[in-house]
């Protein structure tokens, strides 16, 4: 029990830290621009006066969130396997405007038709992500490279199907859409939910897509704790030689790792797409993909830890709005992310040091294994490359670390 205490401690001890580092150089910040932290703040955590206001602010949260749970779980499943996906962003992107598109061009029955839109999105995003994985397998090509000439390509790629092939608005019209999906290809608000637990009716509906994210990452969680394939890609991410040593093919969970990862990415878009918007067009919701980065980071590339994230960045979204009422900067939040980005980092990289230490003093305790060396002096187990292994215990990071 006060292992697992330890080890939860730990986990948390990154994220929780990296926040308040943030919000401490976020507060002398807004000091040294002449205006009130503590108002700030204030200003940011005050979700309405009236209930239907609070029901609405707490809407616009996880309306955000979902999206942002969505591409913090595809850029968290890369992490895992030691890849870098920087390219959720294209993927995403691509993935919207041709599902879109499909979803505009043909009519069916409500459930099919929703089926098929998702279906088209994530096979987008998987092949979209599944260039990077052939040519790192391939050619060696790096996926932090690849993925980034990728976005630029799939956001020109984008623009020029908005505009030729796929435009659905009237010439001349100041913002250029697809066609809008027809109400069979839209998902139904959770607005009735809110409603049968008591609260008020919000202006704007509650996705209805939150069902779809919360599946996704439980699905997400079983596959990467619970399963072999999950085993496998974790081990693949630790060391790729090992691996391949013990019968995986690790080139093969490259790329299938970055297949799953895109087909997530796909699912980005959706949110907004069948939610409100009900097509694609220039003020689409940009900059996703980089945000799930983030998000993955401060989560630990643990679904429940993304979720948490994912929440505390559309939390800071929304604040945005109210503190340009206030007459303060709305560049705040983006101070305070930007910040949160930079601060889990570091903060992360003390959690890993301290764990490895805890392990340490736990292995020093221990007293040596009898099978790890008997009398005629015979080393301890040792990993592929020769340095001895220890055990963590912080989700998110390498299981096993050089000592």
């Amino acid at each position: 029990m006060t292992g697992l205490v330890r080890r939860l401690g730990l986990s948390l001890l990154g994220p929780v830290l990296a926040v308040l580092v943030a919000l401490v150089i976020s507060a002398v910040v807004i000091a040294l621009i002449g205006e009130d932290p503590v108002e700030a703040f204030r200003v940011m955590v005050d979700l309405g006066d009236s209930p239907s206001q609070q029901v609405q602010s707490i809407v616009v949260v996880l309306n955000r969130a979902v999206p942002l749970f969505l591409a913090g779980l595809a850029v968290a499943v890369a992490f895992r396997m030691g890849l870098f996906n920087i390219g959720v962003e294209g993927q995403y992107r691509m993935a919207t405007i041709l599902a879109a598109a499909v979803g505009a061009a043909v009519a069916l029955p409500g459930p099919l038709h929703v089926l098929l839109i998702v279906v088209v999105a994530m096979v987008v995003g998987a092949v979209w992500a599944g260039i990077v994985g052939v040519l790192k397998v391939t050619r060696g090509v790096s996926e932090v490279i690849s993925s980034i000439m990728l976005n630029f390509i799939a956001l020109g790629l984008a623009s020029f199907l908005l505009t030729g092939p796929l435009r659905g608005s009237a010439p001349g019209a100041s913002i250029v859409t697809t066609s809008e999906i027809p109400e069979s290809g839209r998902v139904p608000s959770l607005n009735g939910l809110l409603t049968a637990l008591g609260l008020a009716a919000p202006r704007s509906g509650l996705y209805g897509f939150l069902v779809v994210a919360v599946v996704v990452g439980v699905v997400v969680a079983v596959l990467l704790q619970r399963t072999r394939f999950g085993f496998d890609l974790r081990a693949t991410g630790l060391s790729p030689s090992a691996a391949t040593v013990s019968g995986v093919d690790a080139r093969g969970m490259v790329v299938k790792t970055m297949l799953i990862s895109g087909g997530i990415a796909g699912l980005i878009g959706l949110p907004d797409l069948l939610g409100s918007q009900y097509d694609y067009g220039t003020e689409f919701t940009a900059g996703l993909g980089f945000l799930g980065i983030a998000v993955a980071l401060l989560g630990r590339s643990s679904p429940v830890g993304i979720a948490l994230a994912g929440l505390l960045f559309a939390f800071l979204d929304r604040a945005a709005l109210p503190l340009q009422f206030a007459d303060i900067p709305s560049s705040v939040v983006t101070i305070i992310q930007g910040t949160i980005v930079l601060a889990v980092v570091i903060a992360n990289e003390v959690a890993r040091r301290l764990a490895l230490r805890s392990a340490e003093r736990a292995g020093a305790s221990a007293g040596p294994d009898p099978g790890a060396g008997g009398d005629d002096g015979a080393p301890p187990p040792t990993g592929p490359d020769g340095g001895q292994r220890v055990r963590t215990g912080v989700p998110g990071t390498p299981e096993d670390v050089q000592a």
